[in-house]
Formats: structure tokens, sequence, C-alpha cells
């Protein structure tokens, strides 16, 4: 993996936390939008350390099918579900359905 800016996980902290209630987003697409396309899995480490911030939406960064690949990082069996079935999403085995409806694509910035 390629050495990437001290500050990546607080950028993808400050990304996550635009996207709209009711949406949801990919490791990947973060990963582009903060110009390192290769860094999805680095995305998921971030999110997974980030419950233990406020204010960090993580249920809604979703792998690019729309499974709730980072479910098990949450207090609580179905935690993760219940937070997107809180906002309306419907989820069904692990996966958000109607996914293309719900997914947000963020804008590239600046890193």
């Amino acid at each position: 993996m390629s050495k990437l800016p001290e500050d990546f996980y607080q950028k993808v902290y400050q990304l996550v936390k635009q996207i709209p209630t009711g949406k949801v987003t990919s490791y990947g697409a973060i990963a582009k939008a903060l110009g390192s396309p290769q860094s999805a899995r680095t995305v998921g480490y971030a999110m997974n350390a980030s419950h233990k911030l406020n204010n960090v939406p993580a249920h809604r960064v979703v792998n690019r099918n729309g499974v709730l690949t980072g479910k098990h990082h949450f207090s609580g069996t179905h935690a993760m579900q219940q937070l997107l079935e809180a906002e309306g999403l419907v989820v069904i085995d692990d996966q958000i359905q109607d996914f293309d409806k719900h997914i947000w694509q963020p804008k590239n910035i600046d890193t």
C-alpha cells in the first residue's frame, strides 16, 4: 500500500459527514473522491476506527454492491441495518434494496 497523508482518515470522516440522511456511498467512491482510488480498503479501516468518534455516520458506507460489509463493527447484532432502516432504506440479507436509488456519489475534493 502506498503511503497516504497522515490526515487521510480525517478527510474520510469529513466526506462521510456529508452523506445525506437516507443515502449511502461506497468505500471505493470515497477513496476516488479523495484522489486515492486504490485506497478503498484504507477507507474501510477509517470507518472501523470511526466508531470512537461522534457524528461520523459510518452506517452510510457500504461496499460497491450495497452490502453491509462493515456491520460487525457496530455494537449490536443488527445495529447498522437498524440505523439504515430508520433512515428509510430497506435491507434484506445484509444488502440494501434498490441500491441505485440510494447511492450518493461524493464530489472529488482536493487532498
